[in-house]
Formats: C-alpha cells, structure tokens, sequence
C-alpha cells in the first residue's frame, strides 16, 4: 500500500474516531456538570445553618446515574464536597474542615470518566483498531456552588434590618416560635443588640417614607455597605400599620438585610441577608413589632450579579463555577 494512501486512511481515521470522542466528552461533561448541580442544591436543605454534606455527596451520587455516554449508563463518578474559592486563590477544592473566607462558598465537584475498571471501561474506537488502537480514556470534571447571596438586585429587599444575633439564635426554630422583630422585639440576653430590628431605608437617604414600598431599595445592596437606620417614631408607626393591612405580605417571605446592631443610631454595614415570614405585625400599642419566622433553606428568586456572602437562611440557586 503506497505511504501516502496509508497515511490519508490512517488520518480519516483520527477524523472520525477523534469525533467520536468530542460527542463522547460532552455527554460525560454534562452528566458532570447535572450531578454537581444536583449535589450543590443539596447542600442547604430546609433546616441547619452548615452545609449539609453528606445530602451533597447522596445527591450528585445519583445524578450520575441518569445519565448514559455511547449508549452507556453511567453509575461512576468522583465526587468531592468542599470549599470552592470564587477568586481562584487558592486554586482547586478546599477541605469541608476550613474556616471559609469572604470568598469561599460551599460546593461540589463531580468527575465522571469512562476509563478501565469505570462506567463499562475505555471509549472504543472505531477505526484506530485497524492501526493497534483499540480504545482509549475520556472525562470530563465540574464543580457547583451554593452559597449565600453578596447582593440583593434593586426590589428586593424588605427594609427591616435585622441584629444577627437575632438569626443566629431562632433561624431553626420555625413557625412553632414566634419571633418578633422591630421595636417591640426583644432579643435573648446573649445577645449584644438591645434590638432584634429596625426599619432602614436601605441607604437611600430619605426617613420620610410613609409606606413599605416607598422604602424598598431603587439600587442595589451588597454586603458592607452602610444603610441608615429610621429613627421618628411616626415614620415607622404608620410602617407597621402598613405591614398590617397588606394583604401582600402577611403571609409573605422577604428577603430582609442582616446587620451587627438595630439597636444603633449610626448607619450600619450590611454583613448578609436572611429570609423572613411575615404572619402579622402590631402597631396600636407601645410595643410596636411585625411576628413571623426565619425561613432557612430559602432560595433567593433572584441572584443579581451571583456575588456570594454567608449563609444566614437564604441562599443563591446552585450554579457552575466559572
């Protein structure tokens, strides 16, 4: 057989076997990329403030197995829980033992391979044979990440300013504790605000809103910014009335921010965002507060620009690392 006929045979066969495996790789990418989805929604079910890891593992575990390459079902994967730094430093997936940085967020990396001894071995070639090749590895690796957001989009952000010890000490305790929050709240005794809440225009400059929506943010909030606190008295009793005989949030979860101290009269650095059930609110009396329940496990309907921050409740959907 003349060299040139050989080498043109044996370079078809590179084409096709070569897309061969392209379709074979991106089967197995989005079988990894669905069970690290699957494993990091996993990892902040509808109770507990820590990530829960071993539910992650569970999850992406099975999403394998939905998923088939070259008519192949799939039951292998690697799959690792950890810490992911959106920064990129530190490279790579951290251990589930660290204390996590302003930029590290829960998630899960899945590597789903067809190698020997793994998901029916090594991709066979069609043509390469003929030349001593007969198969050869594939993978593909992703990792998903959850975590809280690092900023609310303009609209959606109820403006009562909540003390974080407030979240720290009844975010799961649910609707059988009712939880009182604004100026007839009181929080325990541990904790170092003498406010479980305030109302805040949200850093818009103005106190004389008389009504909630007229104290929703125009803009939007990120962890540390400063927001203002409202201080006059008639202001926030016609906002507690307001709560009350609104239809649309008795009843309703709102995404509210989270802050060192309601009980200050000097703008406060906003250090995250919890999602709160509003059941009521009272406001003819002395004692002027809105009742409801910390909600954890709450997906925010919105990500804004994807800025990840502690995990006080609500959280960011699952979504690939970049």
């Amino acid at each position: 057989m003349p060299v040139v006929l050989l080498m043109a045979l044996m370079a078809g066969a590179v084409a096709v076997d070569m897309g061969h495996l392209y379709v074979v790789q991106a089967e197995l990418q989005t079988a990894a990329d669905s069970a690290a989805l699957n494993g990091a929604a996993a990892l902040f079910p509808s109770s507990g403030s820590a990530p829960n890891w071993s539910a992650a593992q569970s999850a992406a575990t099975s999403a394998v197995g939905l998923n088939a390459s070259d008519s192949v079902t799939l039951h292998d994967g690697s799959i690792q829980s950890g810490y992911w730094n959106v920064s990129g430093s530190p490279a790579g997936m951290q251990a589930t033992t660290i204390v996590p940085g302003n930029n590290d967020t829960a998630a899960v990396q899945v590597t789903v391979s067809r190698a020997p001894g793994l998901n029916g071995g090594p991709v066979s070639y069609f043509l390469a044979p003929l030349f001593g090749m007969k198969n050869g590895p594939v993978s593909a690796t992703s990792v998903a990440m959850v975590s809280g957001p690092g900023l609310i989009a303009a609209g959606g952000l109820f403006p009562m300013a909540i003390s974080k010890c407030m979240v720290q000490n009844f975010l799961n305790t649910g609707p059988s504790v009712a939880v009182l929050i604004g100026d007839g709240g009181t929080p325990p005794s541990t904790c170092p605000s003498t406010a479980s809440g305030q109302w805040t225009n949200l850093g818009t400059g103005t106190n004389g809103a008389s009504t909630v929506q007229n104290l929703m943010n125009s803009s939007p909030v990120s962890i540390n910014d400063l927001i203002n606190l409202v201080t006059d008295t008639g202001v926030k009793a016609s906002l507690y009335k307001d709560v009350k005989q609104n239809a649309n949030l008795v009843g309703a979860t709102v995404v509210v921010p989270v802050i060192n101290d309601a009980s200050s009269t000097v703008p406060q650095q906003v250090v995250g965002f919890a999602a709160f059930h509003i059941t009521g609110a009272n406001w003819q009396s002395n004692k002027k507060y809105i009742t409801g329940y910390f909600v954890p496990g709450y997906k925010i309907p919105t990500t804004g620009n994807g800025q990840v921050g502690p995990y006080y409740g609500a959280y960011l959907p699952a979504r690939l690392a970049k």
